[in-house]
């Protein structure tokens, strides 16, 4: 019965699947090649070198700050957008949306730009003994930076989709703002929140042009990845390329099981 029906299918529906192939092809081929040009011995040897553990161990802990400050400092203005209608919340929307279209290189160059001696912030952050440039806290605040926008949007969808009603049946009842949201709101957009969390770690992970500007060293794993390049050309950049994407596929792996698990609020 179903080649039956695939077989009355029409010629859009082939000219989707066409599309699809293709693009599925464009994706697929240079993963694939990528993947399978080094031997397990290569692999095995890449992930025995301090170099590489310590760039990835590097990657992976300032994606993971970076969602977590994304956590505490995006979780109420997803809830503020999901939930008030103000003048100029398109406006904030916009703004928040921002670091996902700047060319990588400018987000680096503006964040110098108030880090710097130059800048009242800058200078309160020498004073402080807060180093942006060449330092752990420059490639958190990067990767923050450019993961926020994911992991507020995230949310905010995950709070339009639980029912205003519940948490005015909360307050009806004698309990806070902050209650309500706690014992209420946030139980039930948890996984959005693991989600947007994802989300912001993997995008984290993958920049390279902002963080090269701000802190070369300490060495991230695509800043590895292009040094090796650089240097020694694909034959020991594609191992750590591999590992690497090894580290996102299982992030959006979690990610899809998430999403498929979710379940629909009243």
């Amino acid at each position: 019965m179903i080649s039956t029906a695939v077989k009355k299918q029409g010629p859009f529906f082939w000219f989707t699947v066409l599309c699809g192939s293709a693009v599925l092809a464009f994706i697929l081929l240079p993963l694939t090649e990528l993947l399978t040009a080094p031997s397990v011995g290569m692999l095995r040897e890449t992930l025995e070198d301090p170099d590489v553990v310590r760039s990835i161990g590097l990657s992976m802990y300032t994606a993971g700050a970076a969602a977590l400050i994304s956590f505490l400092f995006g979780t109420p203005l997803a809830f503020l957008l999901a939930r008030k209608r103000f003048r100029g919340k398109r406006l904030l929307e916009s703004i928040i949306d921002l670091p996902i279209v700047i060319p990588h290189p400018v987000v680096g160059i503006a964040i110098l730009s108030v880090a710097g001696k130059n800048h009242v912030l800058g200078q309160i952050l020498h004073e402080l003994g807060i180093r942006i440039m060449g330092s752990v806290t420059g490639i958190i605040t990067v990767l923050t930076f450019v993961g926020l926008p994911f992991y507020i949007n995230a949310v905010k969808d995950g709070f339009e989709g639980i029912s205003p009603r519940l948490e005015n049946v909360s307050r009806s009842l004698g309990a806070s703002m902050f209650g309500t949201f706690f014992r209420i709101t946030f139980p039930l957009a948890w996984r959005s929140m693991v989600i947007g969390f994802i989300m912001c770690s993997a995008r984290a992970i993958s920049e390279f042009g902002a963080v090269v500007i701000v802190a070369y060293h300490p060495m991230v794993a695509p800043v590895m990845i292009y040094e090796r390049f650089e240097a020694y050309g694909l034959k020991y950049s594609q191992p750590v390329a591999v590992w690497l994407v090894l580290v996102c596929l299982v992030l959006f792996f979690v990610l899809r099981m998430l999403t498929l698990s979710r379940p629909k609020t009243p």
